[in-house]
């Protein structure tokens, strides 16, 4: 953990001093060498929150966007108890997890239920064959005539699987702690791959990393999701109404062919049916 409550205060790790975990309100001892980043470690082995994983410089560099107040913030759910520690929580109620290893895909849809409004960074620099395979397949995006919207096929040959199906939008950051010299290198933007589906195609954001940033600090990207969003299912589910109502003139029509048909024979009306 980057934080412990000090005399009140939330505190980064110092040598020497003891803190309280803001979650369990255990004791807490700061770990500081010079191998591993400066941390809060729970005294002994026991940590509160099973979804904690130990951080990287990669999660640090990019917590460190965010206001302290933001980072670690503790989530409880009112009705079952359960807490668990946002790496952060923006003041419009955004929930950012930085994911650097691997995560089971119950786990993740077991936390984006608990957070509801949550967003996932992922690390895309922890597997070498990440990047390579997304870069090898960007040249076949569809584009939407939208600057940076494309469209995406076959999303498990250029994302890892257990993210493609996440309920929420996820980032990919292929640069990681990169230094890379040439501005226009793929890696320096962002990749938000959004829950919806278009067909059999997956809906892929191109976004700079300060404009991602900024918006989720100022409120502006909840809100600009939910009408990008709003804007592509409401087409969709136009389509969807329209095939409905031709559906039912179509029963309509075959019902009306089989309705009895009446007829004058002979001063006797008699009945019989359409083919």
């Amino acid at each position: 953990m980057k934080f412990a409550i000090v005399n009140n205060t939330k505190t980064e790790a110092t040598k020497g001093v003891k803190g309280i975990c803001p979650s369990c309100g255990s004791e807490l001892i700061a770990k500081c060498g010079e191998l591993k980043i400066n941390h809060w470690a729970h005294k002994g082995n026991r940590t509160c929150d099973p979804w904690w994983e130990s951080e990287t410089e990669w999660h640090r560099s990019w917590k460190n966007n965010y206001p302290k107040d933001w980072q670690e913030f503790v989530l409880l759910d009112d009705k079952t108890a359960e807490r668990h520690i946002a790496d952060v929580r923006t003041a419009n109620n955004l929930v950012i997890e930085f994911q650097h290893s691997h995560i089971d895909p119950n786990e993740r849809a077991t936390r984006e239920k608990f957070y509801k409004n949550i967003i996932w960074v992922v690390d895309g620099t922890r597997l070498k064959r990440d990047y390579p395979r997304f870069l090898k397949n960007k040249k076949d995006f569809r584009s939407t005539g939208r600057t940076g919207i494309f469209l995406v096929d076959y999303l498990d040959e250029v994302f890892p699987l257990n993210w493609i199906n996440s309920s929420v939008p996820v980032v990919f950051d292929f640069k990681g702690l990169q230094q890379i010299d040439n501005p226009k290198d793929e890696r320096e933007n962002l990749y938000c791959l959004f829950q919806v589906r278009l067909g059999r195609y997956g809906v892929l954001s191109e976004i700079s990393r300060k404009a991602f940033i900024e918006t989720t600090i100022n409120g502006e990207w909840t809100t600009r999701v939910q009408k990008f969003l709003s804007k592509l299912i409401q087409p969709k589910q136009e389509q969807k109404e329209q095939e409905a109502r031709q559906q039912l003139t179509q029963a309509n029509i075959i019902a009306r062919r089989r309705e009895p048909q009446w007829f004058l024979d002979r001063g006797k009306w008699k009945r019989r049916r359409r083919l």
